[in-house]
Formats: structure tokens, C-alpha cells, sequence
């Protein structure tokens, strides 16, 4: 006796429809996604405390009341930057320690940083190396704003046939999205802001160690003290309070300064 062979239409009718569905339910949470990542987006500078104007001047400062005195500028930064956005204010967490200072490498570049400030919006660190380094800036969901507090760096861009030259009290502006080659001279530092999406720029800060030097104490110290630096401005409500603190201090910010 034959067998009746089952028509399988069904079944692959119903395959394609649940297919349909998951690729309907993976397009909705992706689109979902984009929407709240756009709005977090449109509203992040809510989130900022350090002011760009202010930081150039406080490193205008730093340079000309400790010229050629790397040591003494740094200081005179951080305990500017403590008196102004106290912590007892419980706006923004700072590390005081200015020994905690870690090699990173990051674009074929290499130097050593010291971390005042890292959160999820911003971060504020010295960077620099005596002997000289070269290389990529990277391509950031950020603004940075680098400040020359010694030595001298130089920058190019596609398309320029001229160079770009800083010097002490400069600041090299780099807007997000843009990138650059870079070259910083012997015994070049700087205070270098940050602002924008800070978690997305750690692939580029980490990725050379992973990938070249394997210097895992590095990687491990470097995750450490920026983890730790992100959980401290969390725990105090940095994200909750930043805006009211950047109106109050924008309104002081003259006075400061006479």
C-alpha cells in the first residue's frame, strides 16, 4: 500500500511567519534602541560640570604662575579645580592623588596620564610623556579639549598641507567625529578635557594594550582607577546634578576669575 505524502505548505507557512515575527520583534527593539540612544543623545550636555572656557583658563593660569614647572602646574590645577567644585558640594568627584599616574597607550602613541576626573559624560586627565610620542588621535563620540601645559605638540589633518602648532597655554580642539595624526615633543604635557559618550572611548584607550604591548597590569590598574572614578561620580548623583551645578557655576564663573 503507497503512502500519502503529507503536504509540508503548512509547515513552512507557519516557519516563515514566525520568522517574520522575530525579525519584526528584533527590528522594533533595535528602532527602540536608536530612538532612546537619540534622546540620551540630544540631552547629554544636561550632564556636563567642567565648563571648556574655564578649564583654558585655569591651565592659562597654571602655565604662567608655574612656567616650566610641570609639578607645580598640576598642582595648582587640582587644587583650583577642589576649591571650586568642593566635595563637600557632593557635584563631582575629583582624585586628589596626583601620584596615581599609569602609562597608556592608545593609537600608536604612547604616554602616561594621571586621572582627575572620569564619570560617563566627561573626563579630565594630565597626559603627556618626556620623551616624545606620535600618532593617532582616534575617532571619538566626544569633544576633546587638549591644553598644552609644556613642551609642544603638532597636528595634521587629510587634506592640510601646513601643520598644526601648540605651545604652552594653547588649546588643541578636536570636535567629535574628527581625527587627526599627532605629534607630541619631548617633554610635552597637557590637561586634556573630554566631553560626550566616555565608555565608548575606552575601546580606543585599551585597545593597544590588548592587542600590542600585553602589558596587563597596565590594563588591569587603568580599568581600575577609571571603573573606580566613574562608580564615585554614580554613588554621589553626578548625573543628577551636574545641570543645576553648571548653572550655578556659569553664573560665578566671572567672579572667579577678577
Amino acid at each position: 500500500m503507497a503512502k500519502v505524502q503529507i503536504p509540508e505548505q503548512t509547515s513552512s507557512s507557519c516557519s516563515l511567519t514566525g520568522c517574520a515575527k522575530k525579525w519584526l520583534l528584533r527590528l522594533t527593539v533595535f528602532y527602540v534602541l536608536y530612538l532612546i540612544c537619540s534622546w540620551l543623545d540630544a540631552i547629554k550636555d544636561r550632564w556636563y560640570v567642567f565648563d571648556p572656557p574655564f578649564l583654558h583658563e585655569l591651565a592659562k593660569d597654571a602655565v604662567a604662575t608655574h612656567p616650566d614647572n610641570l609639578d607645580g602646574m598640576i598642582q595648582h590645577i587640582v587644587t583650583n579645580l577642589t576649591d571650586t567644585y568642593p566635595a563637600s558640594a557632593g557635584i563631582v568627584a575629583l582624585n586628589t592623588d596626583s601620584s596615581e599616574w599609569t602609562f597608556n597607550n592608545a593609537g600608536g602613541a604612547m604616554g602616561a596620564m594621571y586621572i582627575i576626573h572620569s564619570s560617563i559624560t566627561e573626563y579630565l586627565i594630565i597626559f603627556g610623556t618626556p620623551l616624545g610620542t606620535e600618532g593617532h588621535t582616534g575617532l571619538h563620540p566626544a569633544d576633546d579639549y587638549f591644553h598644552i601645559l609644556q613642551g609642544e605638540q603638532w597636528a595634521f589633518k587629510p587634506g592640510a598641507l601646513e601643520m598644526e602648532r601648540y605651545t604652552p597655554g594653547d588649546m588643541h580642539f578636536l570636535p567629535r567625529g574628527t581625527a587627526k595624526q599627532y605629534k607630541m615633543h619631548e617633554g610635552c604635557f597637557a590637561l586634556e578635557y573630554a566631553r560626550g559618550w566616555i565608555p565608548l572611548m575606552l575601546p580606543f584607550g585599551l585597545a593597544d594594550t590588548l592587542t600590542s604591548t600585553l602589558d596587563i597590569p597596565t590594563f588591569i590598574r587603568t580599568a581600575r582607577i577609571t571603573g573606580r572614578e566613574i562608580v564615585n561620580n554614580l554613588l554621589i548623583g553626578k548625573i543628577t546634578k551636574s545641570n543645576c551645578w553648571t548653572q550655578l557655576f556659569r553664573s560665578h564663573e566671572a567672579i572667579y576669575f577678577d
